[in-house]
């Protein structure tokens, strides 16, 4: 056998037993509106999951496209980042789903008083409906913790 064959050999033989070896499972860290579940199980999902040094925020919601309505929205997710002493300065994605994306355009300022002038990442989104047929708008978040 040549020296290229058993090395070919060697490294197929080495992929495959690094696949089939198990993991750890990732250790996941949840909330959810104050829930001793810590999860919504009629729907199947939790508000927040820390996995590492990432915090996810499912989605939050409002039934109006209203400066009131858009508060609401970001004081929920205030509300999820504080569970883990964390605010919108460490948020680095911003994901917004609207029913009407010129009404939350005209909306944005108030937005961005959360932010307070280090916004993240952010995509903007129209579409036709959300999970809950009358709400308007959604917005799901990434943070990071910081480094210790």
């Amino acid at each position: 056998m040549n020296s290229y064959f058993i090395f070919v050999v060697a490294v197929v033989f080495s992929i495959t037993a690094s696949a089939q070896q198990t993991t750890a499972p990732i250790i996941k860290e949840k909330w959810h509106w104050g829930n001793p579940n810590k999860q919504d199980t009629s729907a199947g999902y939790a508000q927040t999951l820390k996995v590492g040094d990432v915090l996810y925020l499912s989605g939050t919601v409002t039934t109006e496209l209203s400066e009131k309505g858009v508060k609401q929205v970001y004081a929920g997710l205030e509300r999820s980042l504080k569970q883990y002493g964390l605010t919108f300065q460490h948020v680095v994605k911003e994901n917004l789903y609207t029913t009407d994306i010129e009404a939350m355009k005209l909306l944005n300022h108030v937005r961005k008083q959360f932010y307070k002038g280090d916004f993240p990442a952010a995509t903007w989104v129209q579409i036709v409906r959300l999970f809950m047929p009358d709400a308007k708008l959604e917005v799901e978040l990434i943070a990071h913790f910081p480094k210790q």
